[in-house]
């Protein structure tokens, strides 16, 4: 018997696959749900922060100060070896590239009710398209 345990998520989407009391680590894997064109939606916890940790590929971590049901978008292009947080009560999502793997580590069961959407306009899913795209033509 190992005093390691070892966890290699392969498929697609969203594994929590570390539940421990108080805290939990997944694993996001690159989806349909994820690819920028596809994302309509930010999401935000009120009891948690998220860390998000790319383990490979490219990723961008969106998020957005929503005042008056207007977003204000902020991006940010990930590195391998840095940890993002992103706090409590922030609106946020993440347009991920094919092959490209997140951990994340949030409060146990975050995944099971702890969020709200802000459904995003035409007009606000084509700002934030730009902005995305022009954040990884710019880091070419």
């Amino acid at each position: 018997m190992s005093l390691i345990e070892k966890y290699a998520v392969k498929e697609s989407g969203y594994h929590p696959f570390l539940i421990r009391e108080g805290w939990q680590v997944a694993q996001l894997n690159a989806d349909e749900n994820q690819k920028i064109e596809n994302i309509t939606k930010l999401d935000v916890h009120y009891q948690t922060d998220e860390v998000f940790l790319l383990l490979k590929g490219k990723a961008v971590l969106i998020t957005a100060a929503i005042e008056n049901g207007k977003p204000t978008f902020e991006m940010e292009l990930m590195q391998s070896e840095v940890s993002y947080n992103i706090p409590k009560k922030v609106w946020h999502n993440i347009a991920m590239y094919e092959g490209s793997e997140v951990i994340i580590v949030e409060k146990s069961d975050t995944h099971l009710g702890d969020y709200e959407f802000h459904h995003l306009s035409e007009h606000e899913q084509k700002e934030m398209r730009e902005k995305v795209n022009q954040l990884i033509e710019n880091n070419k």
